[in-house]
């Protein structure tokens, strides 16, 4: 069921249907971490700088590769730091663009199933930005295990896995049920959930190719919970008669 839920998605990507929602997620995607990339920027030239300014005036002449050898490793840093604010970036693309992604999924591959029903602006916003949040505070919890070996790269999967497979399900759930029910559901199905979830974070491991995750992402949760309700385990006989 997940890896059929995984395909799915994949092969959604640049369908037809999906590029007019794939360009705006990608360029506002991008747009964001280009800003997040020069704020850091500035971020290290107020904090860093200065006192690498003050210290290399007291380094010999010749140790002036200091500065360009700092430089290099600065961005290096930022370039680490940026990658780890993805996987943010792309819970808050999923909060706007996931019904989109949502209709023209159902329309073409459920066109007999009742369609979802959207989240209003200001609740699509909170999730967003509260999904963005969780997500972020997550990965600041991973960064901060990148210094124990042999736990980094667990952390990363670990962390994204259950939080990506968490948020992306309840915001497809949420389409045909209440969040406290799309919780409950979550709940239910946690184990498949997580291991979706995990798929999610090796798509956003690959670079460039993360880029489109809000998209994939998005794209195989709502797969995932039609399979789920046509194997009874889905939408409440209320919301069906509803």
């Amino acid at each position: 069921m997940i890896i059929e839920a995984a395909r799915l998605s994949g092969s959604n990507l640049l369908s037809a249907a999906s590029r007019s929602v794939l360009f705006k997620s990608l360029g506002l995607t991008i747009l964001l971490l280009i800003g997040l990339w020069f704020g850091l920027g500035e971020l290290f030239a107020m904090t860093a700088m200065p006192w690498l300014e003050a210290l290399l005036p007291g380094l010999p002449d010749w140790a002036g590769w200091a500065g360009t050898l700092a430089a290099i490793i600065a961005g290096i840093g930022l370039a680490l730091v940026l990658a780890l604010f993805i996987a943010p970036v792309t819970a808050a693309m999923a909060g706007l663009y996931l019904d989109e992604i949502a209709e023209v999924i159902e329309a073409r591959d459920y066109p007999a199933d009742q369609p979802g029903r959207p989240m209003p602006l200001g609740q699509s916003i909170r999730q967003s930005l509260g999904f963005l949040l969780v997500v972020g505070l997550g990965n600041l919890f991973a960064l901060v295990l990148l210094i124990v070996p042999g736990i980094n790269l667990v952390a990363f999967f670990v962390v994204n896995g259950y939080l990506l497979g968490r948020e992306f399900f309840e915001f497809a759930a949420m389409r045909f049920m209440s969040p406290a029910d799309a919780k409950r559901l979550r709940a239910r199905n946690s184990t498949t959930v997580f291991f979706a979830g995990l798929i999610i974070a090796g798509f956003l491991s690959v670079p460039l190719l993360n880029l489109l995750t809000p998209m994939f992402a998005a794209g195989m949760m709502v797969h995932l919970n039609k399979m789920i309700a046509a194997k009874g385990g889905g939408l409440s006989r209320q919301w069906r008669e509803a």
